[in-house]
């Protein structure tokens, strides 16, 4: 008969993280159960209460005219002009965003003297309601992309700012005086230990960031514009098009969500390393 010395060894004879394997898997399959089963109740509820209550189809249409909207939209050319004019937008204004945020936040974070000077005018440029910019940028830009460029990369740039500042300031103060002790150069430190240490706060914030810079070019194109999914939006809107409007709706969806899910995939690829990371895809 098995006693507790058996069971000790019998567990120990049990190979390390096996036992947890099943959670585990558990944990990487979720989201690929509960996502779609919650979409599908979503829709579930939308479909139920258009047809119980009756509702106009200009004020809420049905998902299914919506789906057929949206197919019908992806196959003309002139949706994926708007759309490629968006990205573009989006991506430049975040490019500017990231360059200008990440070197002033690090200038920030490593000199305090500097950060005191201009934090209050970084604090005051975000209080200021960015749509109240759009008429000025039209007005010294033009109706070209240049104002939604601008728009966008003001969006951006905060969390990536905040961010940068942050991580910077998180470095361990010991490591710093190890690098120090062993007369590494200011561009050492910063490339071995402040950088490295860094990339996770920077990181959060591009993927704050890039949807804060597709919403800045969505709104350019929403007062000032002639071409992009905003203009296209305010079209389907004037020509009282409620379906397509919700189709354009979810056609910018998928394209936030393929720029926030490529900044994740940045974060796997650069910093394999930090916890985040390794428990996502451990599962756990």
């Amino acid at each position: 008969m098995a006693g507790p010395e058996t069971d000790a060894q019998t567990v120990a004879a049990v190979p390390a993280g096996a036992l947890d394997a099943p959670r585990f898997t558990l944990g990487k399959l979720l989201p690929w159960i509960t996502t779609p089963l919650l979409l599908c109740l979503m829709f579930g509820i939308w479909h139920v209460y258009v047809e119980k209550t009756g509702i106009s189809a200009f004020i809420l249409p049905p998902p299914a005219a919506v789906w057929e909207a949206w197919k019908e939209m992806i196959v003309a050319p002139a949706t994926w002009d708007h759309t490629w004019t968006t990205i573009y937008e989006t991506l430049a204004g975040f490019f500017w965003a990231l360059v200008i945020g990440v070197s002033l936040g690090v200038a920030l974070g490593r000199m305090r003297w500097l950060e005191l000077t201009l934090t209050p005018f970084i604090v005051a440029s975000q209080v200021v309601p960015k749509v109240a910019l759009v008429p000025l940028m039209i007005v010294w830009f033009g109706f070209g992309v240049t104002p939604k460029i601008l728009i966008a990369a003001v969006l951006a740039f905060f969390p990536i700012l905040t961010n940068t500042v942050l991580g910077v300031k998180s470095v361990d103060r010991g490591h710093r005086d190890v690098m120090t002790s062993l007369n590494a150069t200011r561009w050492m430190i910063f490339r071995r230990l402040e950088l490295p240490s860094s990339l996770p706060y920077i990181l959060t914030g591009m993927e704050i960031g890039i949807v804060l810079a597709i919403i800045g070019a969505v709104v350019g194109e929403f007062l000032g514009g002639n071409h992009g999914l905003g203009y296209m939006l305010v079209a389907k809107m004037n020509a009282y098009e409620t379906d397509a409007l919700f189709a354009v709706i979810f056609h910018m969806t998928m394209v936030g969500f393929v720029f926030y899910f490529a900044i994740g995939a940045v974060r796997r690829l650069l910093i394999p390393w930090h916890e985040s990371v390794a428990r996502d895809r451990a599962g756990g």
